[in-house]
């Protein structure tokens, strides 16, 4: 999601690296490689983000001798795609939670810069580690001093918290995996897209299925004809299936697919009668980036000031 407003505009496209993923599968990535492929591309990417190094292991804070040695490894990553050729004005540098704050100093000369709360933090950890950024990205009003991209911070409290120029997440993505989508809660006869919404489990397969107010035929009358309701508005529809037991040699048909895994020589078949969001994850996908696109409209336009007040003590709101 980005800030970017303006009518019959191209695309906004930022090229990430992938380091996160690649730290995660404890892979590497050549910073010449990346560097070419950027350049190579340039011309129809309106952001590269520079290859961060991330310290430590997935689920084990870094120390801080760690977070400074990929703060130096990062900045000179940066400092090599700089004078490869990537402008300035186009390449994104990242703070990453556990890094000291010198860093983030340095990095008030990039137009546009990253801020990258770590992953394994709950919602509160991320808004106390961000509050403690503000300082020095915002200006004695509150107002940013530079572009900020968030990563994966589209949590809505933390959207609506800062005055990100632009966020991203897989969570779109996760939520349409695991068989829900995401809804926008009606208040005062209309869609709020500036409340938390529902996460609605649609999927047959979902074990949610008996568990009040998680999948859709567990919320009450009025709120699924709410989120029926919603549904229409943007042309989906739930969708049907069928299921039966046949022996794991069984030859499946158009249509049909299998659900789950073999036991005793047997294994549920899925026939699909109507395609849905019950039994199409694309589907879900597409419903959940068209929630999203909607949420962008809705959030105030950048800059926004950042309203939590400085005390002796910290911060407080």
């Amino acid at each position: 999601m980005s800030q970017q407003k303006e009518q019959n505009k191209k695309p906004f496209i930022m090229m990430d690296s992938g380091a996160f993923s690649a730290w995660n599968k404890k892979a590497s990535i050549d910073i010449e490689e990346y560097t070419k492929f950027c350049l190579k591309y340039l011309d129809n990417i309106d952001f590269v983000v520079n290859l961060d190094v991330i310290p430590a292991e997935f689920g084990r804070k870094p120390t801080k001798e760690e977070a400074e040695i990929s703060a130096k490894k990062g900045w000179h990553n940066y400092q090599f795609m700089l004078s490869a050729g990537i402008p300035k004005e186009k390449l994104l540098h990242v703070f990453h939670q556990g890094e000291d704050f010198k860093w983030l100093k340095r990095m008030l000369q990039i137009p546009y810069i990253g801020l990258s709360p770590a992953n394994d933090r709950t919602t509160e950890q991320k808004i106390t580690w961000l509050d403690s950024c503000m300082p020095y990205v915002t200006d004695a009003k509150g107002m940013p001093l530079n572009k900020w991209h968030g990563f994966a911070v589209t949590s809505l409290r933390l959207m609506l918290r800062y005055s990100w120029y632009s966020v991203d997440s897989t969570s779109w993505q996760a939520t349409g995996r695991m068989g829900g989508v995401i809804v926008p809660k009606w208040q005062s006869n209309k869609f709020q897209y500036l409340v938390n919404p529902w996460k609605v489990s649609v999927s047959n397969r979902s074990p949610n299925q008996k568990e009040a107010g998680q999948h859709l035929t567990t919320f009450s009358p009025f709120e699924q004809k709410i989120i029926q309701q919603y549904l229409d508005r943007k042309g989906f529809k739930v969708g049907r299936s069928e299921f039966r037991t046949e022996s794991d040699k069984y030859k499946l048909i158009d249509g049909e697919r299998w659900n789950g895994k073999a036991a005793n020589g047997k294994r549920e078949v899925e026939t699909v009668i109507e395609a849905g969001l019950c039994n199409d994850y694309k589907q879900r996908d597409e419903l959940n980036i068209i929630y999203y696109l909607d949420l962008e409209k809705a959030i105030p336009p950048w800059p926004q000031p950042f309203k939590t007040k400085r005390s002796r003590a910290g911060f407080e709101l």
